[in-house]
């Protein structure tokens, strides 16, 4: 039996319906967690149905906005520079003075890598507004309705792609700079063990020993000042990452509703993930059992081009909501009416239908391991029809 939280699911699946009654005559598809074939019926008046429909275009377009970039950093690096010295004529004074020249070269590369992060954060801000704008311009679009396909919304995905590939060219240069700073992290820790193995070589002088406590306090500060620089670098470049991938799953299900011409909201599994707070699933690999269960979700093929699609999103969202692990059983049925030649047609077109509500949801960005396919027949049904389970 399904519980009373899941039947609160069923609402959310027929935001779609107008008034009318879910049978196979209906011009939509049958969303219902009773026998799809017979007994009880669900049916909504015109007035629970419109404003059913309010509500969901409403916490769609909240789900469509685009990831909010996570903050970058505000740090900015500006090494303590080197104090002059003088030469002493000694080889440990030489010493002194070769290493401070060392220092001051890689003070050098720290303010040059200081200088591109600055660069690359306004970049990542600059790309990041221009393609947050055009995607709230899609997504208002797709709220009032548009013809499927509408070339303005086409050129716009196409723009928003666009600076969605230069935020992760960004994010690429911020991570060769974080490869580059442990370079100068590197070299940093190599001249603080050659000065402080400087003060254990004979023949130095106590302004050579004087010189070298100077120049070894300077090459720590500058240590920890490059450390400070590869932390933020390294936390900018993880957040932007995984805002960068987000949104990559968000644009290809704007992408399908583009060509539908209706909004969606954001990627399923970025759904999960931000429900869970982590990003790992559950395989399905156990067999199909669903006697017993009632499905999530019927959809009735009994006519061409069944609108499916946001019925089937806003289920199964609402799901990952409650559950982000979810696992989910899709079912194709056939009847059994009509004799073998009859049951062995149904039984393939009902195998499509499946496998094109399984696209449907890997377009959603439900990954396919979270769901299991099979098919059967069925005495009560009157036509093909597919069914998905939770798990």
């Amino acid at each position: 039996m399904v519980s009373i939280g899941f039947r609160s699911l069923l609402v959310g699946a027929l935001v779609m319906l107008s008034a009318c009654s879910f049978t196979e005559d209906s011009l939509w598809p049958s969303f219902t967690a009773d026998d799809p074939a017979g007994g009880e019926t669900l049916t909504a008046s015109a007035a629970d149905a419109a404003e059913a429909a309010a509500t969901t275009a409403e916490q769609a377009a909240a789900n469509a906005a685009a990831t909010p970039q996570p903050p970058l950093g505000t740090g900015t690096f500006v090494p303590p520079g080197v104090t002059d010295g003088q030469e002493t004529g000694t080889f440990v004074g030489k010493k002194v003075v070769e290493l401070r020249q060392e220092l001051q070269r890689l003070q050098g590369q720290i303010s040059g890598h200081n200088g591109q992060l600055q660069q690359l954060r306004g970049k990542l801000v600059a790309n990041s507004q221009r393609y947050h704008g055009t995607i709230a311009a899609v997504n208002a679009r797709l709220q009032v309705g548009t013809t499927p396909g509408n070339p303005i919304l086409v050129q716009q995905f196409t723009s928003a792609q666009a600076d969605l590939d230069r935020l992760s060219q960004d994010v690429a240069s911020m991570n060769t700079l974080s490869g580059n700073i442990g370079n100068s992290s590197t070299m940093s820790a190599f001249l603080a063990e050659s000065a402080k193995a400087a003060f254990s070589v004979s023949g130095a002088i106590d302004a050579d020993h004087r010189q070298l406590a100077i120049l070894e306090d300077e090459v720590n500060r500058t240590d920890v000042l490059i450390d400070r620089l590869l932390k933020e670098v390294s936390n900018d470049v993880r957040r932007q990452t995984n805002y960068v991938s987000t949104e990559r799953a968000n644009l290809n299900l704007l992408s399908t509703g583009i060509r539908s011409g209706e909004i969606y909201g954001g990627s399923l599994i970025n759904i999960a993930m931000a429900s869970s707070g982590a990003g790992g699933g559950v395989a399905a690999g156990a067999p199909i059992n669903t006697a017993g269960k009632r499905p999530l979700i019927v959809i009735r093929f009994d006519r061409a081009d069944v609108p499916y699609q946001q019925a089937l999103y806003n289920a199964v969202s609402k799901v990952l909501e409650q559950r982000p692990n979810a696992v989910f059983d899709l079912v194709a049925v056939a009847p059994t009416s009509g004799g073998q030649a009859r049951v062995s047609l149904n039984s393939n077109k009902a195998r499509r239908h499946s496998e094109n509500v399984l696209r449907s949801l890997i377009e959603m960005g439900l990954p396919p391991a979270r769901i299991a396919v099979s098919a059967r027949t069925m005495a009560q049904a009157r036509t093909n029809e597919v069914h998905l389970y939770l798990r």
